[in-house]
């Protein structure tokens, strides 16, 4: 049987070397990996590959730049023809990313059987390009991996039940669980850096909405300004954002206890993350993997995917324009929320994937 995955950012790479790896070890099975190029700096890209022993991409398609119409329209047809020159028994798309939905509408316009890992996913904010991509994604696909209770409900919602919906718990969870060890011995991040433990807060910021208006990129500076007057503040710069920082002239006036670095691989982020006091960025991914590794987050958005992290107490939401970051930041450290809830299954739902994409593929 042959699988055709398409990957192309940099939450991919990290969920695809734990279901590439489970794919791996059923006989009979042959992975075409797709790499559409979407993340492309070596540091959201090919370090990824070489920690994390994902196989070499079968295809690199180099689609990278421009806009959301331009850029899945590139990839729709590359991947059109790879489907068509491989033919796979089933495609596998990850998340919500213009990757993502490339390989779920190519799949459904020539009848191949498709499967979306992080299914169910919604934020209600249609605003967001991702979220688009996330139910034009489910609505086309044949197979759909639900991570938590809530996704399979909201799919259910929808008119998407029955055995298409599989509630596998969450990829992440295997990836946190499987490479934290080796974090642990192999990274130097922290002497890198010369960071201590529990005595820094870690923060990412990526989103257009947050980094492309003056105004948003003002306000989070000034709020983590004042976080960083008590716990520095370090911030693996996203290039987009430092782009955005440059344009705005606010890169060589950061206030006191902000710390910019380049990119960072995925060893090294879960080691920093593990070690934080407190976590605060815009990026999903990273909300889920602060409870992984039981830190504190602050969501710096409106609305998050991961809502069962609000009600928990792990998470918490800082609006911007609206909400006082040191604020949310103060209730963050001093609370006490329950790290012990399972809410993304047991750390094998890489195996649970693969067996289900075998089942439905014959």
């Amino acid at each position: 049987m042959k699988v055709l995955s398409v990957i192309g950012a940099r939450p991919q790479f990290v969920k695809a070397a734990v279901v590439s790896g489970a794919l791996r070890r059923h006989k009979g099975v042959e992975e075409f990996l797709v790499h559409t190029g979407q993340h492309f700096d070596e540091n959201m890209s090919r370090v990824f590959f070489d920690e994390m022993g994902i196989p070499e991409p079968s295809e690199n398609l180099g689609v990278s730049g421009g806009g959301h119409g331009s850029m899945t329209g590139k990839m729709l047809i590359r991947v059109e023809e790879l489907i068509m020159e491989q033919k796979p028994d089933c495609v596998l798309v990850y998340g919500d990313t213009n990757s993502t939905l490339a390989g779920a509408l190519a799949a459904s316009k020539l009848n191949v059987l498709c499967a979306h890992i992080e299914a169910g996913l919604r934020s209600d904010n249609r605003a967001m390009p991702e979220e688009i991509n996330r139910i034009l994604t489910d609505h086309a696909c044949d197979l759909l991996f639900a991570p938590t209770d809530d996704a399979a409900r909201r799919l259910r919602e929808e008119g998407i039940a029955g055995e298409k919906v599989i509630r596998t718990g969450d990829v992440m969870l295997d990836a946190a669980l499987l490479y934290g060890e080796k974090a642990k011995s192999e990274s130097a991040i922290l002497d890198r850096l010369d960071l201590k433990e529990k005595k820094y807060a870690l923060c990412t910021l990526h989103r257009a909405e947050n980094v492309d208006s003056k105004e948003v990129v003002e306000w989070l500076i000034s709020g983590l300004g004042e976080i960083a007057q008590n716990l520095p503040v370090l911030l693996p710069i996203h290039p987009r954002t430092k782009a955005r920082l440059k344009e705005f002239e606010l890169l060589d006036a950061l206030p006191p206890g902000i710390r910019i670095v380049d990119p960072v691989g995925y060893l090294d982020i879960l080691r920093l993350e593990s070690s934080a006091a407190l976590i605060l960025t815009d990026s999903g991914g990273m909300q889920k993997e602060a409870f992984f590794q039981k830190v504190p987050c602050v969501t710096l958005r409106t609305e998050t995917e991961w809502t069962e992290l609000l009600s928990g107490g792990h998470n918490r939401l800082a609006c911007p324009l609206t909400d006082s970051i040191s604020g949310k930041a103060t209730d963050a450290l001093t609370a006490a929320p329950d790290w012990t809830i399972d809410l993304y299954g047991n750390g094998r739902s890489a195996e649970l994937i693969a067996s289900s994409i075998l089942k439905f593929a014959k």
